[in-house]
């Protein structure tokens, strides 16, 4: 059996566009992989809802940066095959960085997945880094100019940072987008949408 982790933020979790605090299990893209993948393989889901790369909050009794909590994941999950990390959101909307600081964090992610202590060294997993989907103009009008421009760039980004680091990527806007009234969280349709979208990429870097 191949493992994969699944580290994210409120698009991992399942957070919904509405009112409704969480997809049904079904439609969380990660579920929607392991659906897709079938039986030899295990899709962890740790999804955080305002996950950013490496940008902390004093205000939270969690730890909001995932360069906090991605070496503790590392350590009670391995061995690991694969690790996809979909962040980068909440760098620009909630952080209030940017695209270029996002793509930082995301590399400094890398470096902590392939610089940890694993009980065995070759159980260093493989990597794909997949942008998320962006924003679009929410229902309410809160979603700034700004927000859509950075977001936007996550994918070009993202994509020149997989090559230059020799990772996997894919761009979750080419498959769904943020869904209204909020504009930022998917649609069940979306979610599931995006983790069916995985499946070949999977197969692809891990067999």
């Amino acid at each position: 059996m191949k493992t994969i982790l699944a580290f994210g933020d409120s698009l991992t979790f399942g957070a919904p566009p509405d009112d409704t605090l969480r997809h049904a299990r079904n439609d969380r893209w990660p579920m929607a992989l392991q659906i897709g993948l079938g039986h030899e393989y295990e899709v962890i889901p740790e999804g955080l809802n305002g996950r950013t790369t490496v940008f902390g909050d004093p205000k939270t009794s969690f730890l909001r940066a995932g360069s906090d909590a991605l070496p503790t994941l590392l350590h009670t999950h391995q061995p690991l095959d694969l690790v996809i990390i979909m962040l980068g959101i909440n760098d620009i909307m909630v952080a209030e960085r940017s695209a270029r600081a996002a793509t930082r964090g995301m590399a400094r992610l890398v470096e902590i997945i392939r610089t940890h202590p694993y009980l065995d060294p070759s159980w260093t997993p493989e990597i794909l880094l997949v942008a998320p989907p962006p924003p679009i103009t929410d229902a309410a009008g809160e979603i700034t100019e700004r927000d859509l421009t950075e977001t936007r760039q996550l994918g070009p980004r993202y994509e020149d940072l997989a090559g230059t680091l020799g990772t996997g990527f894919f761009d979750g806007g080419t498959v769904t987008t943020g869904a209204l009234p909020d504009g930022v969280h998917l649609s069940a349709e979306g979610s599931s949408a995006l983790g069916t979208a995985l499946v070949d990429v999977v197969h692809a870097r891990i067999g």
